[in-house]
């Protein structure tokens, strides 16, 4: 593969990245080296409980959520799409078996990077520690969002809450039984509340 078509096939992770901090040409051609892509189908586990997941995903296309079982029932407990990233987090930063699973719920394309390559990247380009610290207040801010979800005991306040931040496009690509476990919800609640 040419220079030029590893460039092209990379690029989206390179614009996002550069786009929250700008990259030195040395950084560029490590990830260009190093990023990869792959696609998940609709429904596809992506990380499973008692895996170790050392892959940090973006997503280019598609719609991803975590979740964990309990008593037999999913519970789902966040939701990702397009230009945001995930992982396990135990998983990825703390080199341990997950409690949690991952499915694509439309087929999903990402971009990835591996565990190793991240963290020589954080040890040799401090852009990535500047990306880092931006990408990690962006995680809180949205951890807290889910923390405040979870605590309102009203759900039709809590279809509110989420609707007021979340992004618009999303809430109807969302399967209504993984929206209404993520609102600790019943289906048909939901479905009474988005009437």
């Amino acid at each position: 593969m040419s220079s030029t078509q590893k460039i092209e096939k990379n690029l989206f992770i390179l614009l996002y990245l550069n786009a929250i901090y700008p990259l030195s040409p040395s950084l560029k051609s490590f990830l260009v080296e190093k990023i990869k892509n792959i696609s998940f189908r609709k429904n596809e586990l992506i990380s499973r409980e008692g895996e170790i997941c050392d892959k940090l995903y973006l997503i280019k296309k598609g719609l991803v959520r975590g979740y964990f079982v309990s008593e037999g029932t999913d519970i789902t407990t966040w939701i990702d799409s397009e230009n945001e990233i995930f992982t396990s987090i135990t998983g990825f930063f703390k080199h341990e078996k997950t409690r949690e699973y991952i499915q694509a719920m439309e087929d999903t394309h990402c971009d990835y990077l591996e565990y190793e390559d991240y963290k020589y990247c954080l040890d040799n380009f401090p852009e990535i520690r500047q990306i880092y610290r931006i990408m990690l207040e962006q995680y809180y801010v949205m951890a807290e969002h889910r923390v405040y979800l979870a605590r309102i005991p009203n759900g039709r306040k809590r279809l509110e809450f989420f609707l007021e931040h979340s992004k618009p496009e999303i809430v109807k690509r969302i399967p209504r039984k993984h929206l209404a476990s993520f609102l600790a919800m019943r289906p048909e609640t939901l479905s009474r509340l988005m009437k």
